[in-house]
C-alpha cells in the first residue's frame, strides 16, 4: 500500500508541476476523494482538507484533475513566516513546509513501524504532528518561532485537533518532561544547513534519558541534490550522523515539498533507529 501510495502522489506532483499556470508562491494538491489510487481513510482525508482550509497560509483553492485523479490544489503563501522564521540564531532552516499529503504518508508510517509518540522538531505550521494527531499518535510540536507557534494554535483550534504546539528552542528543551515511551522524532533542517547540530544535541538528549533510545525512532529529512551535497550523497546528507551514532536506516521515502516542486526529484525522509 505505501510503496503504491508514494509512487500515486510522486506522479501527480510531477504532472501538477509540469502543468500548473499559476503564479502562487507555494502550492500543493490533495486528492478530492479516497480512491484505488489513494486507499486513505475518509475521516483522516477530510481533515487534511481542513488543515488546509483552516490554515491561513492558504489564500485559494479549486478542484483540478491531475493525471486523472481528482484534486484539490491550495495555493498559498508563506513569506510572511518564512521571514519571521530566518530570525532565530539557532534555526536550521526557514519555514519550507513538505506537502500534506506527504506529511500524512511520514506519520502513516511512523505509525505502521509502531510508533506511540511523534515529537516533530522544527515543526513550521505543525503539519506532520497535525497528521500524526489524526492518525492516534500523540503528538508534541516544538518550534522556536513564536508566530509559526501562533499560526499552529490557530489550526489546532480551528480543527479541534490539539497536537501539542510549543514555543521552544530544541536544543535548550528538557524531553524527560514529554515521558516519552515509545517516540518518533521528525528533525526539521538538511544536515547541511545545520540540521547535523540539531539532530546531534537531539540524539544526546534521547540517550540521557533512561531507557529512551531503545525505543526511539528518528527521521531526516535528506536531499538528493548534488548542489546540496557537496560531499556524501548517501541518505540524504546524513550518512556520517548516522556512521557515528550508530543508527540503522529502516526505510527511505521520497516524497513531494514545496521546496522540490520545481525539481524532477523529491525529497528524501530518512527513516532510522537506535541499534
Amino acid at each position: 500500500m505505501f510503496d503504491e501510495l508514494v509512487k500515486n502522489l510522486v506522479i501527480i506532483k510531477q504532472d501538477f508541476a509540469k502543468n500548473y499556470t499559476g503564479n502562487a508562491h507555494i502550492q500543493e494538491v490533495i486528492p478530492v476523494s479516497s480512491s484505488k489510487e489513494f486507499p486513505i481513510d475518509v475521516d483522516n482525508l477530510q481533515m487534511l482538507h481542513e488543515f488546509a482550509q483552516k490554515n491561513p497560509i492558504y489564500f485559494n483553492s479549486f478542484e483540478e484533475k491531475i493525471a486523472g485523479v481528482p484534486c484539490v490544489v491550495y495555493e498559498g503563501d508563506i513569506n510572511q513566516y518564512w521571514l519571521n522564521s530566518i530570525k532565530h540564531g539557532s534555526s536550521c532552516q526557514p519555514f519550507y513546509p513538505t506537502w500534506i499529503m506527504s506529511a500524512y504518508v511520514m506519520a502513516l508510517i511512523a505509525k505502521k513501524l509502531g510508533y506511540n509518540e511523534l515529537v516533530d522538531i522544527g515543526s513550521g505550521d505543525g503539519r506532520i504532528a497535525f497528521c500524526g494527531k489524526i492518525l492516534g499518535l500523540i503528538s508534541h510540536s516544538i518550534e522556536i518561532d513564536d508566530v509559526l507557534v501562533e499560526l499552529q494554535e490557530v489550526i489546532s483550534k480551528s480543527t479541534n485537533q490539539n497536537f501539542n504546539p510549543k514555543c521552544e528552542d530544541a536544543l535548550e528543551f528538557d524531553y524527560s518532561k514529554l515521558h516519552l515511551r515509545h517516540p518518533v522524532f521528525f528533525i526539521g533542517g538538511l544536515a547541511q544547513m545545520g540540521g547535523d547540530i540539531l539532530a546531534t544535541s537531539i540524539i544526546e538528549k534521547i540517550n540521557s534519558i533512561f531507557d529512551l533510545s531503545n525505543n526511539t525512532g528518528l527521521v531526516f529529512a535528506g536531499t538528493n541534490s548534488k548542489k546540496e551535497l557537496s560531499t556524501n550523497l548517501n541518505n540524504g546528507g546524513w550518512s556520517s550522523l548516522i556512521e557515528k551514532h550508530n543508527l540503522t536506516v529502516v526505510d527511505t521515502v521520497s516524497l513531494p515539498t514545496v521546496w522540490t516542486f520545481d525539481q524532477t526529484i523529491e525529497t528524501p525522509y530518512i527513516y532510522t533507529k537506535f541499534n
